[in-house]
């Protein structure tokens, strides 16, 4: 599975993305016609395989859901006009995590160094051969972390980092600007109440379950991929745009098997069990906030795109809730 997972940092990830001094060349458009037959055919086979902008109703609740895409970009200007209605019209705008679980998180980490650092045990460049390293070491520098300090980062981090193309980093680094940000200052200028979908550190729990070898692992395969970080964030900016963002996860799917070794069996299993560990688990407890949501208004939910669709997509869930949904203009 941890191969596959490092698969999805690149593509899925809603941290992936890129800015205007990235020159990644999207992907999808240089496949093969059957290549790109199948990745369409396996978007048709699910539950709202497709599509950024969703109304859920039942009764008098009322829900908008938008997929977000969470770096900027000029298109979030003109998408942000045609959903300014309804933002405003919301009781409540929910969002994976609001401002002040954004600052939670800052305090957690001064306070908990151990969330990202190794305090004890062995350092990355003990837990790798020497090559593996050196090419870590050098990735990481290019994102402006030092070798002294990328030693002792908890190997999920790395792997995240590792996801994000170097030149994209200084968007991250500060404000994004992206559709979640840009949604959270209107409800804030509107006086529209802002909460969260989840508590601040379930980034930090996700990966709890993983041996330390099968994180080792994970560096290993997404610093293999590094020299296509920045196409592979290229491709999930356009499939978002486009509507089109499990794309890239059927795209994943293509990548892990070509991994030596790997079977289509294999990949399917696993793929499946990254999909919940990273999406329907939490799709599954966000329900409850959402509906608890819509019990006292209008809601505008706003979180990342690949939550929306699949078996325990959020609009899956919600459909079986006794929702009507609707695909709106995005």
């Amino acid at each position: 599975m941890i191969r596959h997972l490092a698969v999805s940092l690149f593509l899925c990830l809603p941290a992936g993305g890129t800015d205007a001094a990235c020159a990644g060349q999207d992907i999808l458009p240089t496949l093969d016609a059957a290549r790109r037959a199948g990745i369409d055919a396996a978007v048709d086979s699910l539950a709202y395989g497709r599509g950024n902008h969703w109304r859920a109703t039942k009764g008098k609740a009322v829900i908008h859901l938008l997929g977000t895409y969470h770096l900027d970009d000029p298109r979030h200007d003109a998408i942000m006009d045609r959903l300014a209605p309804a933002i405003d019209a919301a009781q409540t705008v929910l969002v994976e995590a609001g401002p002040e679980e954004q600052a939670a998180l800052q305090a957690d980490m001064v306070r908990r160094p151990d969330r990202l650092f190794t305090r004890e045990g062995p350092t990355l460049p003990e837990r790798l051969d020497a090559a593996d390293w050196k090419a870590l070491s050098a990735a990481m520098q290019e994102r402006g972390v030092p070798a002294f300090m990328a030693a002792k980062m908890q190997p999920w981090y790395v792997a995240m980092l590792l996801g994000i193309p170097a030149c994209a980093i200084a968007d991250m680094a500060g404000d994004p600007n992206g559709l979640d940000t840009r949604i959270v200052a209107r409800a804030a200028e509107h006086g529209i109440p802002v909460r969260a979908l989840e508590s601040y550190d379930t980034v930090f729990t996700l990966f709890d379950g993983m041996a330390p070898a099968e994180q080792i692992d994970m560096i290993r395969t997404t610093l293999a991929m590094n020299a296509r970080a920045e196409d592979y964030a290229a491709t999930l900016t356009e499939a978002y745009f486009a509507e089109d963002v499990r794309a890239t996860w059927e795209l994943g799917r293509m990548v892990a098997l070509e991994i030596p070794g790997e079977t289509p069996a294999s990949v399917d299993a696993d793929l499946a069990a990254m999909e919940e560990l990273l999406m329907f688990r939490r799709n599954r407890a966000w329900l409850p906030v959402i509906e608890e949501a819509a019990a006292e208004g209008p809601v505008f939910a706003a979180f990342g795109a690949l939550h929306l669709s699949g078996r325990d997509g959020v609009l899956a869930l919600l459909e079986h809730a006794g929702y009507a949904i609707e695909r709106l203009p995005f």
